[in-house]
């Protein structure tokens, strides 16, 4: 498919340029008639019009090789890996972060906000993560526009602002404010671009690079969770959250140092969205299936700590699983992020989402009241879903040219930005409703898990056609 798209703009390109020289030499002509013809060929020489060619990497390379793309992406090389290394780091402050919600969660349920309903404290973390995706709606096209650097210098100032006005937080709308909305912006404006900076310098090995840079969250989702749970009781709530904002600024300062964009914005290049690109029903379908996917996969990922303690563990044993399922995360998104390389980013994504589903109703319903059912449960979920993480942004960059990646990127996640805002409330009430059971909550899971993986293969095959439904895509 990338072939043929490759021939077809090569086709188009050297249309455009005879085009361009049939119409000058009219204008030659018409210039003779008129007496002129010595002046007029000066001014044509002068004034001819210079093909767009080298402003557009990627059609520099359409035009003149339609077999070869390693000339556009380094797919490789020092630059190309500190920009990776560069986006690692950030995204310990913002996905790692993301990745640790349900120690926040539990604590305050059980400290400040004691007495306050599961559901309404979920809503502090349902408005984080959707200010996390849905800030891209204008962050993306930003990037496609200016680059990463002042993004993400943003983002570090508003995620270490957050941690430190939530380290003095006692009442719910001082959480929301600090760590939902100001914690949420800080997190998109950081991964945002680092997402989008990785696929200017990958294409064949994107699924690889993007994957790699994707550890930092379940990275960070060991790390931090250990190191809170640890120092709550020695030095405080708000001192352990000071020196995790300490360690998100350091992340961030190298991310800022590393982190750049290598191709020029394309030609229709603006800092506003666009939503006329939901007109591609590929598109639309798979922005639908990341969405579902999204819905499903905060709901273990904040509540399994609260899970445990109802189950009657112990509150230590109950925070350590989520460090348990960032292991899982960590090999889920550098493992596979290989192999979507080779099998295609669809396949494995939707491999992803079947896995995540048949560990939530074949692991988690019924063998969640152990203790080795729900740590394997927990490993088995971190994998799953780690996978469809880092994968889904390769299946958004297969939908567009490499120049247009942070803006369906940004748009898709705007969209889904609202499923991580009513994910977590209506889990939530969910568990309310079954008088603190989390039986409905786990099938509610796997249920939109099913859809998910549905609505996944039918963009698959409504771009590549039915037939086509096994292929490497």
């Amino acid at each position: 498919m990338d072939v043929q798209q490759v021939n077809s703009r090569a086709i188009h390109d050297e249309i455009d340029l005879e085009s361009d020289h049939s119409e000058t030499s009219s204008d030659e002509n018409d210039t003779r008639d008129g007496g002129e013809r010595r002046n007029s060929e000066l001014q044509d020489e002068k004034h001819q019009p210079q093909p767009q060619i080298n402003n557009d990497l990627e059609r520099q390379q359409t035009a003149r090789s339609a077999a070869s793309n390693q000339e556009t992406y380094p797919e490789g090389g020092l630059q190309a890996w500190l920009v990776v290394a560069g986006s690692w780091f950030a995204m310990i402050a913002s996905m790692g972060l993301m990745n640790s919600i349900a120690v926040f969660q539990a604590y305050t349920l059980s400290h400040q906000l004691k007495g306050t309903s599961e559901s309404t404290v979920g809503w502090i973390f349902s408005i984080y993560t959707w200010l996390a995706f849905f800030g891209g709606v204008y962050i993306g096209p930003v990037f496609d526009k200016y680059g990463p650097k002042w993004l993400i210098v943003a983002g570090c100032v508003c995620t270490v602002g957050a941690l430190v006005g939530m380290s003095f937080c006692t009442e719910l709308y001082q959480f929301i404010l600090s760590f939902g909305v100001l914690g949420g912006l800080g997190t998109s404006l950081t991964f945002t671009p680092c997402i989008a900076a990785v696929g200017h310098w990958f294409k064949a090995r994107r699924g690889f690079a993007t994957g790699l840079a994707s550890t930092a969250g379940g990275i960070g989702g060991i790390i931090f969770p250990l190191m809170l749970t640890a120092l709550f009781e020695r030095i405080s709530f708000g001192w352990a959250t000071r020196v995790l904002a300490l360690i998100c600024l350091v992340c961030g300062l190298v991310g800022i140092t590393l982190v750049r964009s290598r191709l020029p914005p394309a030609k229709n290049a603006t800092a506003h969205p666009d939503f006329r690109i939901f007109r591609q029903i590929p598109f639309l379908l798979t922005t639908i299936g990341v969405f579902l996917v999204e819905f499903s996969l905060f709901i273990p990922l904040t509540y399994i700590t609260t899970y445990a303690q109802y189950k009657g563990f112990d509150s230590t044993f109950a925070y350590h699983l989520l460090p348990i399922m960032n292991a899982g995360s960590v090999i889920g998104r550098a493992l596979p992020g290989y192999y979507a390389d080779v099998v295609g980013a669809f396949n494995v994504c939707i491999f992803s989402v079947v896995f995540s589903f048949i560990s939530c109703l074949c692991v988690w319903l019924p063998l969640g009241h152990t203790k080795p059912g729900i740590i394997i449960f927990s490993f088995l979920f971190g994998f799953g879903s780690g996978n469809s993480i880092a994968i889904a942004p390769v299946c958004i960059g297969r939908m567009c040219k490499t120049q247009e990646y942070g803006r369906y990127y940004a748009t898709t996640y705007t969209v889904v930005s609202f499923a991580c805002l009513i994910g977590i409330p209506i889990a939530g009430s969910v568990v309310q409703a079954n008088d603190g059971s989390y039986t409905g909550l786990i099938i509610l899971t796997s249920c939109i898990y099913i859809g998910a993986a549905a609505i996944l293969v039918l963009a698959k095959t409504w771009k590549l056609g039915w037939k086509n439904w096994l292929a490497a895509y």
